[in-house]
């Protein structure tokens, strides 16, 4: 199995959590943001993550979760897409994604993931929808209301886990859309988010920057 994927993305965290999950091996090809020729020529599109599972190339996180589903024992409950918590989820990960965003992306930008040409290409594609990355960082104090007014809606449902006292697809869904933030300096989480987002790096076997120091 190969995944193709970008280290920021959190579409791309929710595989990489579910492979750990799984407990799959994959090769880990990490893209430069301005790499638009292979992309393209795998699906037509620039869209990661891109994997490659038996032969068979996938696009779309939730249909390579569902595949790699395939490839285990362990239970993750896909039932759970299905469900109303899901579409309630969605909704509050949309909600939560534009502050998380807008605050991040200055950071990522300048992490060891860019080159200098895929930061000019990350910085320049990105400012034209949010806007100049500057404002972004003069502006944090807004994006971090906005955040914890979301965040605070929350604890009560992690029981304590996602509205369930298991994991399942849903906890690696939360967790992904949230993690950017600890690349953010000055943020700390609150305690019992920051506790259920370890949680789920224990389950998952996660490494946010493990790609930077394979050999």
């Amino acid at each position: 199995m190969k995944l193709y994927h970008y280290i920021h993305c959190p579409f791309c965290v929710r595989v990489r959590m579910a492979l750990g999950f799984f407990g799959i091996e994959y090769e880990s090809v990490v893209l430069d943001y301005n790499d638009e020729k292979t992309p393209v020529e795998l699906t037509g599109t620039k869209m990661l993550p891109i994997m490659e599972i038996d032969g068979e190339i996938m696009n779309e996180s939730l249909d390579i979760i569902k595949a790699l589903a395939n490839h285990s024992d362990k239970d993750l409950n896909l039932l759970k897409l299905h469900s109303e918590s899901y579409k309630i989820l969605s909704d509050y990960l949309d909600q939560l994604g534009k502050d998380v965003h807008n605050l991040c992306m200055p950071y990522w930008a300048w992490s060891k993931e860019f080159t200098p040409e895929a930061r000019e290409y990350f910085i320049n594609k990105k400012s034209a929808k949010r806007g100049p990355f500057h404002l972004l960082v003069q502006n944090k104090a807004e994006y971090l209301h906005g955040l914890d007014q979301t965040l605070s809606q929350l604890p009560v449902k992690l029981l304590p886990f996602y509205e369930s006292d298991k994991f399942t697809i849903l906890d690696i869904l939360l967790a992904s859309h949230i993690w950017g933030m600890y690349i953010f300096p000055e943020y700390q989480f609150p305690p019992q988010i920051h506790i259920y987002l370890q949680k789920v790096k224990e389950l998952t076997n996660f490494n946010y920057h493990e790609d930077f120091w394979r050999n």
